[in-house]
């Protein structure tokens, strides 16, 4: 009987685990940002960031993290990509004062995009 209780518990540990890192997964990807680039209020350093957002669109609240740390935070509005990315584009606009900001993601071979809207900022 004590075999039946563990196996159930583990059984639904397994689910648990499962479906929180699926449902996590659907809202992230993994970016690399080659300058430096303002975003949120936050200058960026190069390097690799997983983006992770919250909500279903088309206004989202997007984290910029490197392990278990954020570190910035920006509005976003996600849209859908048509099917010729092939690759991850960081886009940014150069043209204020505080040098690039971040204007938009692109996520290669999957069908969302963020944008970031440049009024806030």
């Amino acid at each position: 009987m004590k075999f039946l209780k563990h196996m159930a518990l583990l059984s639904t540990l397994a689910l648990v685990f499962s479906l929180s890192s699926f449902a996590r997964s659907n809202n992230a990807r993994t970016v690399t940002i080659s300058d430096p680039v303002q975003v949120g209020g936050t200058q960026l350093k190069p390097g690799d960031y997983r983006v992770e957002w919250q909500g279903t669109g088309p206004a989202v609240q997007v984290s910029f993290m490197q392990g278990n740390k954020t570190l910035a935070t920006a509005p976003g509005t996600l849209k859908t990509n048509d099917d010729q990315v092939t690759r991850d584009a960081v886009v940014t606009d150069t043209t204020g004062s505080h040098g690039s900001t971040l204007k938009e993601i692109d996520f290669h071979h999957q069908k969302e995009a963020v944008v970031f809207d440049q009024s806030g900022m």
